[in-house]
């Protein structure tokens, strides 16, 4: 029966769960979710002025060689006997040359770059915010995408690493290298149109090519083209290819040095009071070694292809641009100026058609991108239905349901475990919290106390029993270790609620009850001197936040999990009155080390309840029973 309840409930949560990147999880779903999203308009509005400003610059080009062509020829006939070239004439159509080139790249090149540097500014910010709000749902994803667990094989699931590196330098590499793939085929096609079109229209017969008509030089060009560019193109899509390897290597060395980096943030205590430095530089710089010699490996290759490019760029304008169109030439079939002009034509052709090859570059770092950020959504769609995503490491029975309020909190055959284990560290039979009624929760450090909590607020990924909490309640739970966000002080108190739901003076008493009426005057910085919130207050400050934020919201179900550890003891009392006195009907279950101070300063107690945990068993116990087996 429970088999069949749980699978009811993971396929509800397939038919319902579905992240906001769940179309991106192939490189063409990637590549064009922003086109087909709800910014359709503004997407396809700057690709089309792109495509628009891409058609006039190849029209450009072809204006700018029939322009040099008769500049060349006009040069030609300066000093010509019969019919010589005036220097106003010169001067004009050197003129009108310059006027081409000005429009071409000030115009329409710089135009079209404006453009395409919008688009890409509107398709990363696009991409940015689904996957922040992807990551920020309210199924806790970021959370569940941290969650390391094991295969029953007992080979290790990686959480995806460097989530802020993929969303973002990943994201701007690839949306930049795919416009500039889509730009390159977009002149490709045109030109081929545009200037193909004038190529052929200034075509002549060529010697042992009768065959082909008044169309022998553009023939040859085009084959010339065709046998070149391509050549060429499959050169640098194998040495591309050997850039894309060696791209991914660096960003997932680069990647495997930051997180160092950032655990080294996050036990830096640890590190200095073992004075552990020493081998601490061991590990950076063995991380940093495969940075630099992919790296190195990477300039190398890098190097070898600009070299490569040049020479290409070199024969393509000024070799095989210029040969089809030598043998009429020297016939005297074609002017100076329809040699120059179909050479020049051939050169801007070419120049497009090689637009992959300029660009591989950027198309191996896009690929190495697409793939980090496509590997991401594909995380993020799998943790959609948790219970799904952590059956995958272990037993995920949970059961989450809502009962009249008046019934509180029901807790009932719960089992935890860790990854990996088939053995429960902590079983629970049957637990009722009653509404209004205060549990303590003892035991041995590591024994499971703040396990338990994170699983009654569905927090904890490997267990099974059924969890009901009252319908209609709100529930704030208060971990020992504070972290504040960087908002006003007012957003602090008010969340998760925004601040437009509570009046500054409600917020303001708040914050006076929980013993901060200093910082009333600041709810609506955001810090002081640069510094937010979490750097000003110190551990007690920050958990007196956290009271005035249960002073506030006033919740039924309150979970303290260490909430009152770096409060002086005289405030601690203090603390749990506040909440005595203001959430009068509120349950709540409060994890405490030191339980010195459960009472209040006339000696009442505070807690009703006492629910001990020892070698995995679980035992609820009136506070005066408790005491007795204390003495």
């Amino acid at each position: 029966m429970r088999d069949t309840l749980i699978e009811r409930v993971l396929r509800r949560e397939r038919q319902h769960h579905t992240s906001p990147v769940s179309s991106m999880r192939t490189f063409w779903g990637l590549m064009g979710a922003y086109w087909l999203s709800e910014s359709w308009r503004e997407a396809w509005g700057l690709t089309l002025a792109i495509l628009v400003l891409t058609a006039f610059s190849a029209e450009a080009s072809v204006w700018f060689a029939v322009t040099s062509g008769e500049l060349v020829n006009r040069i030609a006939y300066f000093h010509h006997p019969t019919t010589p070239t005036t220097p106003s004439a010169l001067l004009t159509t050197a003129a009108t040359l310059a006027v081409i080139a000005i429009i071409r790249d000030a115009g329409f090149t710089a135009v079209r770059h404006f453009f395409s540097s919008t688009l890409h500014r509107k398709w990363r910010e696009w991409l940015d915010q689904r996957f922040n709000q992807a990551l920020l749902d309210s199924n806790h994803t970021h959370f569940h995408l941290q969650q390391n667990g094991f295969h029953a094989a007992g080979s290790a699931i990686q959480a995806p690493d460097n989530i802020d590196q993929r969303v973002q330098e990943s994201i701007k590499g690839m949306t930049g290298g795919a416009i500039g793939l889509a730009m390159g085929i977009a002149g490709v096609v045109l030109s081929l149109g545009l200037v193909g079109s004038k190529l052929i229209e200034t075509s002549s017969d060529v010697r042992g090519f009768e065959f082909l008509g008044s169309y022998g030089s553009a023939c040859l060009t085009f084959a010339a083209i065709a046998m070149y560019v391509p050549l060429n193109t499959l050169v640098a899509a194998k040495l591309g290819r050997v850039l894309q390897r060696l791209s991914e290597r660096l960003l997932w060395a680069e990647g495997s040095y930051r997180t160092e980096l950032n655990l080294l943030l996050h036990r830096s205590f640890h590190v200095a009071v073992i004075r552990g430095e020493r081998a601490q530089k061991v590990v950076n710089r063995r991380r940093y070694s495969r940075i630099d010699q992919t790296w190195a490996s990477l300039n190398r290759v890098a190097a070898g292809y600009m070299g490569f490019e040049l020479v290409h760029n070199f024969i393509g304008s000024r070799i095989v641009a210029y040969a089809p169109g030598l043998l009429p030439y020297m016939d005297n079939k074609v002017s100076l100026q329809h040699y120059v002009t179909g050479a020049e034509l051939a050169t801007a052709l070419i120049n497009e058609c090689s637009w992959f090859i300029h660009v591989m570059p950027d198309i191996a770092t896009l690929k190495a991108n697409a793939r980090r950020i496509i590997d991401l959504a594909e995380a993020i769609e799998a943790v959609q239905q948790p219970q799904e995503f952590y059956a995958r490491t272990g037993p995920c029975e949970f059961q989450y349901t809502k009962q009249d309020p008046a019934l509180g909190l029901t807790v009932q055959e719960i089992e935890l475990l860790h990854a990996g284990v088939d053995l429960p560290f902590l079983t629970a039979d049957t637990l009722h919290f009653l509404p209004g009624e205060w549990t303590l929760a003892v035991g041995d450090s590591g024994s499971g106390k703040t396990s338990l909590l994170r699983a009654l607020n569905g927090l904890w990924a490997h267990g099974r029993g059924a969890i009901a909490t009252p319908r209609h309640v709100r529930s704030l739970y208060a971990a020992q270790d504070v972290k504040l966000q960087a908002v006003s002080l007012k957003d602090l108190i008010c969340l998760p609620d925004s601040i437009d739901e509570h009046p500054d003076r409600g917020v303001a008493a708040a914050l006076h009850k929980a013993g901060l009426g200093e910082f009333i005057e600041e709810l609506s910085k955001d810090g002081r001197d640069g510094q937010s919130w979490d750097q000003l207050l110190s551990g007690g400050e920050k958990q007196k936040l956290v009271l005035a934020r249960i002073l506030l919201l006033r919740p039924g179900l309150v979970f303290l999990d260490e909430a009152t550890s770096a409060l002086d003891p005289q405030a601690v009392p203090a603390f749990y009155q506040a909440i005595k006195d203001h959430c009068r009907e509120a349950t709540v279950i409060a994890v405490m080390h030191d339980v010195s101070s459960i009472q209040s300063a006339s000696g009442v107690e505070f807690f009703d309840s006492v629910l001990t945990i020892e070698r995995g068993m679980t035992k609820k116990i009136a506070i005066a029973v408790w005491r007795q087996t204390r003495k």
